[in-house]
């Protein structure tokens, strides 16, 4: 492998293309994330605390309500 492909091979990693997320990207994340909430039947205006509450409450309820 020549330097330059060595080079933009090193740019494509995750974390990169996750915090410089192309445009085209991000409208199929959005698309992703909705269609997991109506999968789970989620409020699509749901925040981080609420959504944690919203994966624990079945792990609690199979668990027999253990803390």
């Amino acid at each position: 492998m020549d330097e330059a492909a060595a080079k933009e091979l090193k740019r494509r990693i995750l974390t990169n293309l996750h915090n410089s997320r192309p445009a085209s990207l991000d409208g199929l994340h959005v698309e992703l994330a909705s269609a997991v909430l109506a999968a789970g039947r989620w409020p699509h205006s749901i925040e981080d605390d609420e959504s944690l509450q919203w994966l624990l409450a079945p792990n609690l309820e199979r668990a027999g309500g253990e803390n």
